[in-house]
């Protein structure tokens, strides 16, 4: 009886190490904390694309798209980044018509793990 308890807690420890090391990976992706303009918020114009990461990033291989609802390209300035490489922020160079506009972003953290992703805000007039 006593063998079979130690089997147990032999695979309890291994499955333990096992989430351990799992939930270790998932929390080295970068992930989008905050963003402005926010995800479905109704602004006006705004200067500027400010995205908020949960860790610092790489910023050669990191960088933002910006399309209008007609899938066109809006031109946006230099990347950079701030708040200890956590925050990427791009100028926007012209200034934003009314109407819907899909952000899309892809980043690499200091780590080395890659993440991306997308979202949607309009602009009222």
């Amino acid at each position: 009886m006593k063998r079979h308890m130690n089997l147990r807690q032999s695979l309890s420890l291994i499955a333990t190490l096992g989430a351990l090391a799992f939930s270790h990976q998932a929390l080295a992706h970068a992930h989008l904390e905050a963003a402005t303009p926010a995800e479905g918020a109704d602004v006006t114009a705004p200067e500027r694309l400010t995205l908020t990461f949960t860790e610092g990033l790489e910023l050669a291989f990191s960088g933002l798209e910006l399309n209008g609802s007609d899938g066109s390209a809006v031109e946006l300035g230099k990347a950079t980044l701030a708040d200890d490489g956590t925050t990427l922020t791009a100028p926007v160079e012209t200034a934003l018509e009314p109407g819907r506009y899909q952000v899309t972003w892809h980043v690499l953290s200091i780590d080395g793990h890659k993440t991306e992703g997308d979202y949607a805000f309009s602009v009222t007039p």
